[in-house]
């Protein structure tokens, strides 16, 4: 199999791509570079770090020769990714008439200007270090700015201490657009880096600054709890939070500028190998150009410098406005596919469940749902109504424990019942039920009232704002089955009781994992017997060694079998006798591929085919370590829907699909045909979805 570090290295590549490609707006293709940086940055302060500490342990599986690979690999990256910003995006901008000016670069007004900013906005803000024995070197935070200056001369007790640490507060911007009166004609802006630098020497009077350097460090950042040692993991986690930012180094960015007796001070005092300094051509957190992509006017720009605006469509025939959500799906389900399709009908599924008297209970589960969440407003004001709300906040939800803190505090401040899942088990699934009091036909005394169930599951998280990036799939259900089984996983979660099977939702750790296996298991044998045998998946990731070795039998009793994995997959195509009937693609476009869809097929009849939607990536952590649902798509217009939406145009994209080499490396297989994401949402725009 493939290494799982070098396929996630080798994804980023692949975003590095779309920066590099000349039919992306300029904007979007500095984005990319944007999110090169993030993804990388959460590289080190997760994966890496564990690969560290794998290391070090015996039969672990990882030598010092991994490390080091994997090391060399992502130091060609972050250079590649450097270039493109240096020598591809940074002239387009100018051209465009979008310029960073350096000190150098700006005339005396401007420099006025900074002056200006930096002495009112800045200055009283820096709080300079000047390191001695009674001033030792700052503890300083994971991915902050900071810069190492050497000074010359004595300081005002006549002492010849050389090193100071300058801690650039994370409250202040790290672009700043100039006023357009001081760039004619253009859009300035100057990095807050560049301010600094230029009053460097103000911040040290008496002193010469003979050398220094930019600087970040990375640290690992994934919050470790012992839950079988804590009585309250709320508050375990929260004080976990303020010591997840000084956890240990793992990274060292500097300018390629500094010089090395500086690099050299900063690995000591971070304790970190040469192998672990990053010298950047440029500034070391290109994460923050986001905000210069949001300060920028497109000023009818030609070509535009964005994506054309997209807005997801609300599917009128299926949901028509106006009228109730829950008598449209007493006639059948609906399925929503984001973000071709608005995730407003979401929200107002639960607006009217809060709203309609006829409403007993709200039930839903939280991954990341944002700081600010119109989802989460409702289900406080279901509670205040005095509904009956159980919500359960997955609090483990990495690099949004914060965020799923504060909303289960507001929460539990009104009533709703709140759960965190299960121990040891992070709670992954989307799923949000409601349980309504319904009167039979005919009113009337005697009619027969019932608690009739309504679902919304999916595969993507109940964040309005990455609904409209991601690609996911929602499904609203009265169907009984579906809305049993999720009251069934609703009730182990709060109860940790035991339940009866399942009828129609596979879940992990107890189902998913052995019904995947065994299906794939039944393409093969159908594959043996010489009957129709076709797997198509769509997935996240493809990690899992025993569903990737089912896959392997499949292909090999000579099952058709396509993989569309948009990040790390462990799975090495096309070895003779083995993968040679498998084939892997990825495809890296505007919107984040983030759908799960897993189609069988194990003969020629219309039963002999299922279709899954999921939220489970197929990697071990979570098959076995989270709560996850799969769940099938039994109507057979629907199940076409899905194929024909969230599959084919994928096994056909020529634009923005990858292809996988059986050495690990992605081939682009084509640049100027169809896009599957494009297609999708010129179909959506010109009003012809599915059912």
């Amino acid at each position: 199999m493939l290494g799982r570090e070098t396929s996630i290295l080798e994804f980023n590549r692949r975003v590095l791509a779309q920066a590099l490609r000349a039919d992306v707006p300029l904007l979007e293709r500095l984005r990319y570079i944007c999110i090169v940086s993030s993804n990388i940055d959460e590289f080190f302060e997760v994966r890496f770090a564990d690969y560290l500490e794998a290391s070090r342990l015996p039969n672990a599986g990882v030598t010092d020769e991994d490390v080091e690979a994997i090391t060399a690999e992502a130091h060609r990256l972050i250079d590649d990714q450097y270039a493109a910003f240096n020598d591809q995006v940074m002239p387009l901008l100018q051209r465009a008439d979008i310029v960073i000016l350096n000190h150098a670069d700006r005339d005396e007004a401007q420099r006025e200007w900074v002056d200006h900013f930096f002495q009112k906005q800045v200055r009283p803000l820096l709080v300079p270090i000047g390191l001695d024995p009674s001033h030792p070197f700052p503890l300083v935070a994971n991915k902050a700015l900071n810069f190492i200056v050497r000074l010359g001369g004595k300081d005002a007790f006549g002492r010849e201490n050389t090193i100071a640490i300058v801690k650039v507060p994370r409250v202040l911007p790290r672009v700043i657009r100039l006023p357009d009166a001081l760039v004619p004609g253009r859009q300035g802006f100057v990095l807050l880096t560049s301010v600094i630098r230029a009053h460097l020497g103000e911040l040290f009077p008496g002193r010469e600054v003979e050398t220094f350097s930019q600087f970040r460090v990375t640290r690992d950042s994934d919050l470790e709890v012992d839950e079988d040692d804590v009585k309250n993991l709320r508050q375990a986690l929260r004080s976990g939070l303020s010591s997840r930012h000084f956890g240990q180094a793992i990274r060292l960015e500097v300018v390629s500028s500094c010089p090395p007796e500086l690099s050299e001070f900063l690995l000591e005092q971070f304790d970190l190998p040469e192998a672990a300094l990053y010298k950047v051509n440029g500034p070391v957190n290109l994460v923050r150009l986001n905000q210069l992509i949001d300060q920028v006017t497109d000023r009818s720009a030609r070509p535009p410098l964005r994506f054309p605006p997209h807005e997801g469509v609300w599917p009128e025939r299926r949901l028509p406005r106006g009228q109730s959500i829950f008598a449209s799906l007493r006639r059948g389900d609906v399925l929503l596919h984001h973000p071709f399709e608005s995730f407003d009908p979401v929200v107002q599924f639960l607006r009217e469940a809060v709203n309609d008297p006829a409403v007993l209970a709200i039930k839903q589960t939280i991954y990341r749902t944002g700081s600010e969440s119109p989802l989460m407003d409702l289900l406080i004001e279901a509670a205040r109504k005095g509904k009956e709300v159980m919500v359960v906040v997955e609090l483990k939800a990495r690099f949004d424990e914060e965020a799923n803190i504060n909303w289960a505090e507001r929460l539990e401040a009104v009533g709703a019942q709140v759960v965190y899942g299960v121990v040891g088990l992070k709670t992954h699934a989307k799923l949000l039920l409601v349980t309504r009091r319904e009167v039979g036909a005919g009113g009337g005394p005697n009619a027969v009232v019932r608690l009739r169930r309504y679902a919304h599951l999916s595969t993507g998280n109940y964040n309005p704002k990455t609904a409209r990036l991601y690609t996911d799939i929602g499904y609203l259900t009265a169907d009984t089955e579906l809305t049993a089984d999720a009251d069934a996983v609703f009730q182990q979660l709060a109860s940790l009781g035991k339940m009866k099977p399942l009828r129609q939702l596979l879940q992990a750790p107890f189902t998913l994992h052995r019904r995947l296996i065994h299906t794939i298991d039944r393409v093969a044998d159908a594959a043996r017997a010489g009957l129709p045998a076709r797997i198509v998946v769509k997935l996240n990731a493809l990690t899992d060694p025993p569903l990737i070795d089912a896959l392997v039998r499949a292909g090999q009793a000579g099952a058709d079998i396509d993989l569309i994995v948009r990040g790390a997959c462990v799975l090495r195509p096309g070895v003779p006798g083995a993968t040679d009937r498998i084939r892997v693609r990825s495809v890296v476009g505007r919107f984040l591929e983030h759908s799960r869809v897993m189609y069988f097929r194990w003969g020629p009849g219309d039963d002999d085919e299922v279709l899954y939607l999921s939220s489970a990536d197929w990697m071990s952590r979570n098959m076995l370590r989270r709560i996850e649902v799969a769940w099938p798509v039994r109507d057979a217009a629907l199940r076409q829907r899905v194929i024909d939406e969230c599959l084919v145009p994928y096994l056909h994209d020529r634009r923005e699909a990858w292809m996988l080499n059986t050495d690990g490396s992605f081939t682009r297989i084509g640049s100027n045909g169809v896009s599957a994401q494009q297609a999708l949402v010129t179909r959506y725009q010109a009003g012809n979805p599915g059912p």
